[in-house]
């Protein structure tokens, strides 16, 4: 901002030369508050100071009554005062009013100082002009010497003395008349000339005075020496007009001297006025008087005052006094040195050095000093300290200058150990601290911040006996602003005031500085004001300030107002300035403003179009700035690239492309050199304005035209835009048109095409480019480019490129960041490499940085990988005993792993480790346990968790719910399942594709697909697509309840839409189309299937050749094998096992026998499909002997053991069936489930029970059966049947029922509890294992009852279960035993898909088509009795129904008429009571 820019210049020894540019210092920061009234204060204590110097100049002014010395008198109208006021030498060298950088100077500034008295200075006691004194000699004056006697004399120096303190000490209304009409001494011309100079020295007043008497009263002639002393005199005291005045009224005689010329020619000098003493120069050239050195050092000192040294400047002025025949001296090399000093331009002056040097001009104290001190400001201290010692063995004596100058050198890089020691070594060389080496010392500590320090050496300066000056105020002021001490900068000003020190420019511009960077815009005014009031003018930092803080607070009006003042004033604000003014004008859409700011741009800085324009830019004036650009281009500027980036930026970013295409249609056709500059502006303008689509376009259009290369910035924008909007394969693009231009990148784009190169898994590109990156010298310090490079590596299985970019990055780097180190390990862990990232782990262990948690996870992370999760637990016992605690993140990555792996007993064990260890679970640690117990179908477990989610005060989020849909929709709890969706509607969850799609699978489940496609349609109604699998769900739930047409509606809709179905789909529509009988159908799919690119399979042809099997066509399906044996298809035994299949359900062994032989005549060996075929018909065979030719054919083919089990009892056989089922274990189809199923139907159809057992428990042993059929050891009540057929399962609920007997002796199940058994509603082989079961269960009279909310669930309770058990006649004997012999038919009869007891069905019938369902022990008394007096009990008891029906009706019927009564009584008794009351 420019207020720090302004504030950095306050104090020219803290920062850049005066003129040097603003744009490098600091911004301004808050500091804290200061009190208003601490600045009222100091605002009132400097105005009241100037208000009693004025009243005193007035009361002054009426005592004062000699008219003819008067000043003011003799030139009113230069409004001089006419108050003496004591004036106090400066202390220090100094002798401008300044800060510290000018008093290095100093003893260049007295030489130059001196110029103007050269040749009159120590010669005027050397003059020979005499005058006589006029007037009556006094009567008691001492005898009066002769002139020559008086020249001779000795003592002058006591007469000048003698008469100098006499006029001194007189007061403000006492004259100087008295004193010198007095005449106590006698004095030449010269000495009266020393008298001026000596009182001078003190009071140019007096001094003047002095001289306009001796003109009054014409004591002496008119001579050069006094006219050249007086203009010295007025000259340093800064009173040009009186010089100039004096200088003009001069007599020519005396005039036309080059003493005078020298004397006014100094006077311009001070003040930099370089072209006036060119001109007097010139004029004392033109009336015959030549110039001496002092005249051309005069004119030197002026013309280093009046600017800036441009380069050679020196060399050249140099040049220029040689030209005129002189030679320069050491004054002339002096002031030249002197001022590339003040200017730190080391340059200038080793010219200047090297030029003395050579000129045989010897160096003197002096030069040695500013040669120092030039060293000292451009910071090179250590040439500034071998100057000094040089200066040493020179011979010269270092003096305080000296020292000062070398302490300054060190203090301006706040080497505060050098610093003591130089100041300890001043001391010893008797070189007291002055009040430079303070203010040096003190600003040294402000700087450094250490304020403590600085007030300290300014209490010690006080006490030292040295008065602290303005520039010790200045500086302590200025320190404490920078550092955003503003109270204490304050106080600091209460205390110049009270000490009488009057505040300079710098030191209110200080002040004003530290409350602009601590935002208080008020007392930042109020002191500004102040200095007004005190009649000290603002300078270009002072408005600069003022201005800024102005336009910072938005105070527009008082900006301009005070703007206005400062080109008054003939200020003009730096570019940065109008930058911040042309900014707050124009969001406050002052528009008059910024045309009026505009022009004076133009008119009174004299700045072209194009400088305007950039300032507008800046400015954030865009559209100012557009017409200027016109305005520039018209002019015939050139175009500049970032003002018409900017502009079109603004544009891009307000939406205003339009006008954008305007200016840049303008500037296509008046600056014809610039299509270029104007295609990439236009690239650019579209990428800031986020239309990376329409850039990329233009890119193309520009690239296929070979219309540029293109420049950085172009790539960069359009790179970055791609980045952002994740574009990759086109920023690679860019970038390689980008190289191929031979456009160099930047860093910073290095950095983002490795990242984009690592995103699109390319990382061995992204390795190159960092290479290529170091090769061209950009180190990439940062270790998230390198971990970016290993980390895809690691994703790509690339463990051994990141091993050797980790190898490289060992050489360059003394040690590896952490970071790369873990991410290495990492990789390694992508791909299971356990040994390879603990060898990593154990590197950081020993040589450093030490591992981390992320070190941790990337060691476990391997061994997961590698499905080595058993030894996580040692890897961790491992790290504890290492003294690593195992973070929560690790165990979170353990049970994840687990998880996954399906562990429900590890996730467990592990989640309460992680408890009990004190860490808290976190919702992604519930949705994995509640996911993983929902697999699981662990029900109790996942409602238990979900509670505790509550308690935790966790809200269940979506996908927990869903996967607790899924946990009741897999179990069949429908009912919940409506539940949990309740709950999702009542949390305000927003249900996805998940929740909608697992609900219709429970409504397909349920058997309610009418509702699930209702839910369907609801689903696509908030815009979301059903899965596939979701369709399958619901055809397959329509063809199951023979709802064809709904069916084939979904089924042709997914057609319609083109979408690419499997083979799946197509099978179930065959199933169902076979199902339903219509075979026809069947056929067509097939011929859609075809033409839809689905290719028929040997599945395909074996479920049509089923569905005609199913219809009692065995033939159609014969026809179909047939088909395939023709077309030359690779044929397995699955066609020929479904037309088998169909033959023997069909009831024609003898065809189903002729057609096994043919296939083993085709090559083709029996195997377990055709096996299971022959084995399910033979326990469907009424009568053992048919059971016989079943099996002996396949005895015939090769396979015996079905025919052995039945007719043998040898104990090799347990062996051979569990080799047998051990080699269907592996094979597809569920060989050997199916095969068990088919054999336990037939030996429980032919009471072969205990053999069906050991079968049963083989089965469960090779997990051919669910190992949790029933678990009773485990307390586990309940068992789960589906899937298996109704012979395994009735041999699984005989065996569950002998467990359940042991169990209730010891007094289990407790009650209340109730005993679930699973049957499922499912159908095996048109077989219901639910009404099996159920029927083998009533004929024993249990106690179980159907679910009364689920189906396919038997239930009874624990109590009623036991006592059935141990008291009922069924239970006595639960043993499966094998009939001593084959009966002659079979035990087991299959009706209306019940697998019954063949003695059961006749009774079965008799009660289910005349009772209906009736309860267990009913059915049990009603099956055991005979057909006749169980026919005399159904019609009892349906009579006795009857009657008990009859009866309720008319019990109902009195009880309707009672209440029917009783309301009438009611209604009477109320209204008798109005009666009663009247």
């Amino acid at each position: 901002m420019p207020v720090a820019m302004a504030c950095a210049g306050v104090l020219a020894f803290s920062s850049a030369p005066k003129n040097s540019d603003p744009s490098s210092s600091s911004s301004s920061s808050k500091v804290c508050r200061s009190s208003t009234a601490t600045v009222s204060c100091v605002s009132h204590c400097v105005c009241s100071a100037a208000s009693t110097s004025t009243a005193t100049e007035q009361a002054n002014l009426q005592k004062f009554s000699y008219s003819r010395a008067s000043p003011s008198v003799r030139w009113p109208h230069l409004k001089l005062t006419e108050n003496y006021p004591p004036s106090q030498r400066p202390t220090h060298v100094v002798e401008d009013v300044g800060l510290l950088e000018d008093t290095h100077d100093s003893l260049g500034k007295e030489e130059i100082r001196e110029i103007g008295e050269a040749g009159f200075g120590e010669g005027l006691e050397l003059g020979d002009e005499t005058q006589d004194f006029l007037g009556k000699t006094s009567k008691n004056r001492v005898k009066k010497m002769t002139k020559l006697a008086l020249k001779r004399a000795k003592d002058w120096r006591q007469r000048v003395q003698f008469l100098t303190d006499r006029i001194l000490g007189l007061k403000s209304e006492e004259f100087v008349a008295d004193v010198l009409d007095d005449r106590k001494v006698q004095m030449t011309p010269t000495d009266f000339c020393f008298v001026v100079k000596w009182v001078g020295q003190s009071s140019w007043q007096r001094a003047l005075e002095v001289y306009e008497w001796l003109n009054l009263r014409h004591w002496y002639s008119p001579n050069a020496r006094m006219l050249a002393t007086i203009l010295s005199v007025l000259g340093k005291a800064n009173q040009e007009a009186l010089a100039v005045e004096i200088f003009a009224r001069a007599e020519a005689a005396s005039g036309n001297t080059v003493q005078v010329y020298n004397a006014m020619m100094g006077v311009y000098a001070r003040t930099g006025r370089f072209t006036k003493v060119q001109e007097l120069l010139d004029l004392m050239r033109s009336r015959g008087c030549e110039p001496d050195l002092v005249s051309f050092n005069t004119l030197i000192n002026a013309r280093l005052k009046s600017g800036t040294m441009v380069t050679n400047l020196a060399i050249e002025l140099l040049n220029e006094v040689r030209r005129s025949g002189i030679q320069p001296d050491i004054i002339t090399y002096n002031t030249l040195i002197s001022a590339c000093s003040r200017e730190s331009n080391l340059e200038e002056a080793v010219k200047v050095y090297n030029d003395m040097v050579a000129h045989r001009c010897q160096p003197d104290l002096w030069t040695y000093n500013a040669m120092i001190s030039v060293y000292g400001r451009c910071g090179m201290s250590r040439e500034a300290g071998r100057l000094f010692k040089d200066l040493e063995s020179k011979g010269f004596l270092p003096d305080a200058v000296t020292y000062n100058s070398l302490l300054y050198a060190f203090a301006r890089e706040g080497n505060v150990d050098k610093v003591k020691e130089i100041c300890e070594d001043m001391v010893k060389m008797g070189f007291g601290k002055d009040e430079m080496t303070y203010n040096t010392i003190i600003h040294m500590y402000g700087k450094r911040g250490q304020h403590d320090l600085a007030f300290q050496l300014y209490s010690d300066m006080k006490l030292s006996g040295r008065s602290p000056d303005a520039v010790t105020y200045t500086v302590l002021i200025d320190s404490l602003g920078k550092a955003n001490m503003i109270k204490e900068a304050a106080e600091v000003m209460s205390e110049m005031l009270n000490a009488r020190v009057k505040p300079t420019l710098r030191t209110f511009s200080a002040l004003i500085c530290g409350y602009a960077k601590a935002g208080k815009r008020v007392e930042a005014e109020e002191t500004f004001d102040c200095m007004l009031r005190s009649g000290i003018k603002p300078d270009h930092l002072a408005y600069s300030v003022m201005l800024d803080i102005l336009l910072r607070f938005n105070e527009s009006g008082k900006a301009m107002k005070l703007y206005q003042e400062m080109v008054l004033h003939s200020f003009k604000p730096d570019h940065a300035l109008y930058e911040v003014m042309l900014r707050v004008l124009g969001k406050e859409n002052r528009e008059e403003d910024v045309h009026k700011v505009v022009k004076d741009m133009e008119e009174l800085c004299g700045m072209n179009s194009q400088v305007i324009c950039s300032i507008l830019v800046k400015g954030e004036c865009f559209d100012h700035a557009a017409n200027m650009l016109r305005l520039a281009i018209s002019q015939g500027c050139e175009l500049d690239r970032e003002n018409l980036l900017s502009i079109l930026g603004s544009y891009g970013s307000s939406g205003r492309h339009l006008e954008a295409r305007e200016l840049l249609d303008f500037l296509r056709e008046h600056s014809s050199g610039s299509h270029q500059l104007i295609n990439e502006a236009l690239i650019i303008m579209l990428c800031k304005a986020h239309q990376l689509g329409d850039a990329l376009r233009e890119y193309g259009k520009a690239r296929d035209f070979g219309l540029f290369c293109g420049s950085f910035t172009m790539y960069e924008s359009l790179l970055l835009c791609c980045e952002e909007n994740e574009l990759f394969a086109e920023a690679s693009q860019i970038f390689s048109d980008m190289r191929f231009y031979g456009v160099e990148p930047s860093d910073h784009l290095y950095r983002s095409m490795v990242v984009t190169y690592c995103k699109m898994g390319f990382p061995e590109t992204a390795h190159y480019l960092i290479d290529q990156a170091e090769e061209k010298g950009l180190l990439f310090d940062d270790v998230s480019i390198h971990t970016g490079v290993i980390e895809a590596y690691g994703k790509l299985k690339l463990w051994q490129k990141a091993e050797s970019l980790v190898g490289s990055l060992r050489q360059k780097c003394t040690m590896v960041d952490r970071k790369v180190w873990n991410a290495l390990i990492h990789a390694y862990a992508a791909s299971g490499c356990y040994e390879r990232a603990r060898a990593i782990f154990n590197t950081m262990m020993r040589d450093g940085p030490s591992p981390t948690v992320d070190s941790v996870n990337g060691l476990m992370q391997a061994l997961i990988v590698d499905g080595r999760l058993d030894e996580l637990y040692v890897v961790i016992q491992e790290l504890q005993d290492m003294g690593f605690k195992i973070s929560k993140s690790s165990i979170t990555l353990m049970l994840d792993a687990f998880a996954h792996a399906g562990n429900i007993f590890e996730v467990k064990k592990i989640y309460q480790g992680m408890k009990a260890a004190g860490y808290f679970p976190t919702m992604h640690l519930y949705r994995i346990m509640i996911g993983l117990l929902a697999k699981g179908k662990r029900v109790r477990d996942v409602e238990a968790m979900v509670s505790e989610m509550e308690v935790a005060r966790f809200k269940p989020d979506l996908s927990i719910w869903n996967s607790v849909l899924k946990l009741y929709t897999g179990i069949g709890d429908f009912k919940k399942t409506g539940q949990v969706y309740q709950l999702i509607q009542e949390a305000g969850l927003k249900p996805d594709e998940d929740t909608y799609n697992t609900l219709i699978l429970m409504y397909c489940r349920d058997r309610r697909p009418e509702e699930g496609l209702s839910l369907m349609h609801e689903m696509r109604r908030v815009g979301l697509e059903p899965k596939l699998d979701t369709y399958k769900s619901l055809i397959s739930a329509f063809g199951k309840l023979q709802m064809v047409e709904q069916a084939e509606e979904l089924f042709e809709g997914l057609l319609s839409k083109e979408c690419k179905l499997d083979r799946s789909f197509y099978h179930i529509m065959m199933k169902m189309f076979r199902n339903s009988g219509n075979h026809s159908k069947a056929e067509k799919l097939l011929g859609v299937m075809k033409e839809a690119g689905v290719e028929p399979t040997i599945a395909t042809m074996h479920l049509l050749m089923v569905s005609y099997s199913g219809s009692g066509q065995p033939e159609e399906a014969e026809k179909v094998l047939d088909n395939l044996k023709v077309e030359g298809l690779p044929l397995s035994t699955l066609p020929y096992s479904s037309v088998i299949d169909a033959y023997l359900k069909n009831g024609d062994h003898n065809v189903a026998i002729q057609k096994l032989m043919e296939m083993k005549k085709d090559g083709l060996e029996p195997d377990h499909r055709i096996w299971t075929c022959f084995v399910r018909a033979a326990s469907l065979s009424q009568h053992t002997s048919e059971a016989i030719v079943l099996l002996k054919a396949l005895r015939d083919t090769g396979f015996d053991l079905p025919i052995r089990l039945l007719t043998e009892k040898s104990d090799s056989l347990v062996s051979e069936v569990d080799n047998c089922l051990e080699k269907l274990g592996p094979l597809e189809d569920n060989a050997a489930f199916n095969f068990v199923n088919a054999l336990e139907d037939l030996l429980w159809a032919f009471e072969l029970r205990a053999t069906a057992s050991w079968v049963f428990q083989l089965a469960v042993k090779r997990s051919i059966y669910r190992h949790d059929v029933f678990r009773v050891a485990e307390k586990d009540w309940g068992a789960d049947f589906r899937k298996m057929s109704a012979g395994s399962a009735l041999v699984g609920l005989t065996l569950w029922l002998d467990h359940m007997q042991d169990a209730s002796l010891q007094g289990y199940p407790l009650s209340p509890k109730s005993v679930v058994l699973i049957t499922g509603t499912a159908e095996y082989n048109m077989v219901s294992l639910n009404s099996t079961l159920k029927a083998f269960l009533w004929e024993m009279g249990s106690p179980f009852l159907p679910c009364k909310t689920r189906s396919g669930l038997l239930v009874a309770k624990a109590h009623s279960l036991r006592m059935w058990l141990k008291d009922s006649s069924f239970c006595l004997d639960l043993e499966l035993k094998d009939a001593p012999s084959l009966p002659e038919s079979n035990s087991m009869q299959l009706m209306e898909g019940c697998f019954l007891r063949r003695g059961l069905v006749p009774a079965f019938k008799d009660i289910t088509e005349r009772l209906g369902d009736v309860r267990p022990k009913k059915f049990a008394r009603l099956a055991l009795l005979p057909d006749e007096k169980r026919d005399k009990v159904i019609r009892a008891d349906i009579e006795g129904g009857k009657e008990k029906l009859e009866k309720m009706k008319k019990k109902v019927g009195v009880k309707r008429r009672r209440k029917l009564v009783r309301r009438k009584f009611i209604r009477g008794v109320v209204l008798s009571k109005p009666v009663e009351i009247r």
